[in-house]
């Protein structure tokens, strides 16, 4: 049993010995508590070896609150003791922050994030693949060609590595995309979004372009998450959804060029999912929604039965593996961040609690004598948690004080109850409405101090936090974000760093 499985149990042990009742945590508890962590923190040791392998997870959007209300949450839909809970990348051994600004914007998106997470480089918002020397949206060919800096994916190809990009986003996404492509503009996924005459590749066609004869490797072998309608012909139907098609309009069939080019085997359901035979030595495209992904909550009514983020890095990692050079291997929860935009925050924790799913497995599946995992974010959000409740007040609950019980509620200063979690901007309070129409010209939504939230339940799932500024979506905050990290020189990850760090300590680790 490897050292991340066994302290995973031993956590878990300890999240059954630690009871709800509080009465137990006297002086005594936490003075000897905290003397047994410095003990054990005592016989650890840096991990110099070289890596054989990388994994990256990225929870989109997921800040520091997001990480500790998701513990909370964990643990208390489980009848748990939510404060003592620990998430399972938050029991890597080493920790440090991420500064998150872009090359030209305080508070960024996902694309300069992740250019600097995965290719060392801090860059222009909306851009990957590229340096700050080009703007957004430029169309200059010669910019384009001299200022391409490559990924960390793309140099263990070149490398003889195995590569692997799992999302439950649209692969062709900002995060996702930043591995393979080389983009002025995030949002051209597909060629009819490109302008034009332009040089720009679109993004979906650069997964098979810019990799085999000629070009970088031998093809990524392992792509799994959403985005099928970039992939397709607008002439050909959805093997999914019935009336759908396909958005290209240069007629490619991405997929089954995929197949043809790499030796891939194409999937977009849950039977293909379950039937792929990981040793067959064909690569593999699973492409589960014509766009996102559904979120975590929402997954198990899925008409195809997509995969959870766990089952398909599970699935990654045994394509991966066999090859025994090594592999790197990216997984984002991309839709923490989409629910954060529409201010739905169980989505968010929950999709939160699937990435450290996701993350126990990958600890379970590997050894951290040879694999460094590193878990950030790209970016946070304008999500907060406050007020004064109670000791194991349920965090999506309303505020509740010490020595109180619902429905003695505090107040604030307009006489009505307000809940733990909120946000500084976005939509605003929904009552019980789906998550996906929170976009709809913020229909139903309720900016400020507007409902009695008294007979409101705000830990229903499609609960809509209240806002302060009115927006018709809910931004990017521009805080530092964590890293979260154990293997192979993962003790490089101390202090407060710059985001485009984290390239350079997975690019030593590997010895690349």
């Amino acid at each position: 049993m490897n050292k991340f499985c066994m302290n995973a149990i031993a956590a878990a042990v300890a999240a059954v010995v630690a009871s709800p009742v509080l009465s137990a945590e006297d002086t005594a508890f936490w003075y000897n508590e905290g003397q047994r962590t410095l003990a054990d923190l005592k016989k650890e040791f840096p991990n110099m070896r070289k890596a054989k392998n990388v994994i990256l997870f990225v929870g989109d959007g997921m800040g520091v609150s997001t990480v500790t209300a998701a513990r909370i949450l964990e643990a208390q839909l489980k009848g748990g003791d939510g404060e003592r809970n620990a998430l399972a990348f938050e029991k890597l051994p080493y920790l440090a922050l991420s500064k998150t600004y872009s090359a030209n914007q305080q508070t960024s998106d996902s694309a300069p994030t992740m250019a600097a997470m995965i290719a060392g480089v801090k860059t222009n918002d909306g851009v990957f693949g590229l340096g700050p020397e080009v703007p957004r949206r430029s169309t200059d060919a010669t910019m384009l060609e001299q200022y391409k800096i490559k990924s960390l994916v793309q140099i263990a190809e070149e490398a003889g590595l195995s590569t692997g990009v799992v999302s439950t986003a649209r692969i062709t996404h900002a995060t996702p995309a930043a591995t393979y492509a080389h983009s002025t503009e995030r949002n051209w996924e597909r060629d009819t979004q490109v302008p034009a005459g332009a040089p720009n590749k679109d993004i979906a066609s650069q997964l098979i372009d810019n990799f085999g004869p000629g070009k970088i490797g031998d093809g990524i072998e392992v792509v799994l998450g959403g985005g099928r309608r970039e992939f397709i012909p607008s002439t050909m139907n959805d093997p999914e959804d019935a009336g759908s098609k396909g958005r290209r309009g240069d007629g490619r069939n991405l997929a089954a060029e995929f197949e043809a080019k790499f030796n891939g085997e194409f999937i977009y359901d849950r039977a293909g999912f379950d039937n792929f035979n990981v040793n067959s030595g064909k690569r593999l495209l699973g492409l589960f929604e014509q766009s996102h992904m559904e979120y975590e909550h929402d997954r198990p009514t899925d008409t195809g039965g997509e995969p959870s983020i766990a089952e398909m890095t599970e699935k990654a990692i045994e394509v991966l593996e066999r090859n025994k050079k090594g592999f790197v291997l990216v997984v984002e929860a991309g839709r923490v961040d989409h629910a954060h935009h529409v201010g739905n925050a169980y989505r968010a924790l929950t999709d939160a609690i699937a990435l450290s799913d996701a993350v126990k497995k990958a600890m379970e599946m590997t050894d951290p004598r040879d694999t460094l995992i590193v878990v950030t974010a790209d970016h946070s959000h304008t999500f907060t948690i406050a007020g004064y409740p109670k000791r194991g007040n349920p965090i999506l609950g309303k505020v509740v004080t010490p020595g109180n019980e619902a429905p003695n509620y505090s107040l604030a200063a307009d006489g009505n109850p307000y809940t733990t979690v909120s946000y500084a901007n976005g939509l605003g309070y929904r009552e019980n409405s789906p998550v996906e129409d929170a976009y709809a010209d913020g229909l139903g939504a309720q900016v400020g101090r507007v409902a009695d939230l008294r007979d409101v339940d705000t830990t229903n799932p499609n609960f809509h936090q209240e806002a302060l500024v009115p927006l018709g979506s809910e931004t990017h905050a521009g805080e530092d974000v964590a890293i979260y990290a154990g293997g192979p020189r993962a003790h490089l990850f101390r202090g407060t760093r710059e985001q485009n760090y984290i390239f350079h300590v997975m690019k030593d680790a590997l010895g690349l």
